[in-house]
């Protein structure tokens, strides 16, 4: 029996196709009789209609809250069946167990002052206090608690047995304490607060780390709110307004450079100046708040000031919004400066110190890697760049340097460069928006959708030992590690996980 042709559609049942589903209508379109060129003609708007109808179908699905949409640190939002934020009721009712729970509320808090602020004691991301565990359980190292936490991109600053972190508790920003060896909430210190970025990228939260220095604990909220507290009760010992004293206003995704402790000062990053006498970087007594020393009237940018030793001078090393500089602890004096940018000025990886008076800086957006070697000769510096390369872009994370190499996240992927060349050893493994921590000649990565991995820093291959889900959801908060307890967290939850030798 012949093939007849479909039966000939009217112009509405087209019409509603079209408007329904472009893609569908595309695929009826070339099964009916008509001629090849209005076929071309028809199909060219339809294409055209297509990314529209997509639009409106999420915008539709986002409204009924079928689907969520996150950036996860790619090119583009993703859609998700829930974004990572807080669960506010599971957070407040765990609190009031741990309140109930006699068992916790009768332990003392044990521990060491080591991992005093962001990425450990000097900010290098390396862990050297013991060794750790480097041949995990196949379910991975033991899990000693989980709990809720508030939102944000916070880690933890680890003295005493306490972890110090910042979080997004509904409509406050708060300073917590948490017993590491139990998850118990010690105090919080909480404050009017809620920053989002204008794109809601980042979501609501605050971004900085706090750092601990004898007895007192030092935070900057999202919106330039820094406060020192007493470690032990949490109560308030003065506090300060960065824009108001510095005459600046907020970055675009909030501030979260953290506060350095170079002695009797405290070093913060101020913001983006808003007049001529606005200064972005400062200095302030840590026992009273009182300022110390104002420095340098250009943008700064999202990386925590270091104290570093370079060319036989102690200085403090900040990455501003378009060039690096070293300054004067002391009294804030421009030591040398390095011409470094990236689209929108979003630098967020830490440089690191690779030996010689050497320093390597990264970030993303395209813009890559540089090394740099600092010179003295009599009073006056200078800051030489030795090689460049697009090898490795750390864009929401930071590398480390160990034996020669540099390793680090280039976007998703681990990569290993050698630190003389900049060469790539090699390219391996996605680990997501990750962050790397350096310990026992192995790499602690956490990835960005929360899976915890251990890998060997060895420039001949990429060997990853073991892989485990640690957190769920979205993670950018990089991990903290004190007296073998691993600190894990990201906007919705909290983890420890015991990582000393058995």
């Amino acid at each position: 029996m012949p093939h007849e042709p479909p039966p000939p559609e009217s112009a509405r049942v087209r019409w509603l196709w079209t408007i329904g589903c472009p893609p569908a209508a595309l695929f009826r379109l070339w099964r009916r009789p008509a001629g090849t060129a209005r076929k071309l003609l028809v199909s060219v708007g339809l294409v055209l209609l297509t990314p529209v109808w997509l639009a409106g179908v999420i915008a539709l699905l986002v409204a009924l809250r079928l689907v969520e949409i996150e950036w996860k640190g790619g090119t583009g939002p993703r859609l998700v069946h829930r974004r990572t934020v807080p669960d506010f009721d599971a957070l407040e009712a765990s609190r009031r167990a741990q309140v109930n729970n006699s068992a916790l509320a009768g332990m003392q808090t044990i521990g060491s002052a080591y991992w005093t602020g962001y990425r450990g004691p000097n900010r290098d991301g390396h862990y050297t206090q013991q060794p750790i565990l480097t041949a995990w359980p196949k379910d991975g190292p033991k899990l000693l608690w989980r709990q809720p936490c508030g939102g944000g991109y916070a880690s933890f600053a680890i003295a005493g047995g306490r972890a110090f972190t910042l979080e997004q508790r509904r409509e406050q920003e708060a300073v917590i304490a948490y017993d590491v060896s139990t998850g118990r909430e010690l105090w919080a210190f909480a404050y009017p607060g809620k920053f989002n970025d204008a794109w809601n990228m980042g979501y609501f939260g605050p971004r900085s780390t706090p750092a601990w220095d004898d007895g007192r604990v030092f935070a900057v909220g999202a919106e330039g709110r820094l406060h020192c507290l007493e470690d032990a009760t949490g109560r308030l010992l003065w506090k300060r307004d960065l824009f108001a004293d510095n005459d600046c206003g907020n970055l675009d995704f909030g501030m979260a450079a953290s506060p350095l402790v170079v002695g009797e000062r405290l070093i913060v990053v101020a913001g983006k100046p808003r007049s001529q006498a606005g200064r972005g970087i400062a200095a302030y007594d840590k026992a009273t708040g009182e300022p110390l020393w104002k420095s340098q009237s250009d943008k700064q940018a999202y990386v925590s000031p270091m104290l570093v030793t370079l060319a036989g001078r102690p200085q403090v090393l900040v990455t501003a919004g378009a060039r690096a500089l070293g300054l004067a602890p002391e009294d804030g004096r421009l030591l040398w400066e390095f011409p470094w940018s990236v689209s929108y000025d979003n630098h967020i990886g830490q440089p690191v110190l690779t030996g010689g008076d050497r320093v390597f800086f990264s970030a993303g957006y395209g813009a890559g890697c540089v090394a740099v070697q600092v010179t003295r000769e009599a009073d006056h510096f200078k800051a030489t760049e030795l090689w460049r390369n697009k090898n490795l872009k750390n864009k929401f994370t930071s590398s480390v340097s160990w034996e020669g190499h540099i390793y680090g996240l280039d976007e998703d992927m681990l990569v290993c460069l050698d630190a003389a060349t900049g060469a790539r050893k090699w390219k391996d493994g996605r680990y997501g928006y990750g962050q790397v921590l350096l310990a026992s000649g192995h790499l602690i990565v956490l990835g960005g959708e929360g899976d915890l991995a251990l890998v060997k820093a060895a420039p001949d291959a990429h060997t990853e030992v073991a892989r485990v889900p640690a957190l769920n959801g979205k993670t950018w908060n990089v991990p903290a590690l004190a007296d073998g307890r691993l600190l894990v967290r990201n906007g919705a939850e909290m983890a420890c996980y015991d990582v000393s030798p058995r």
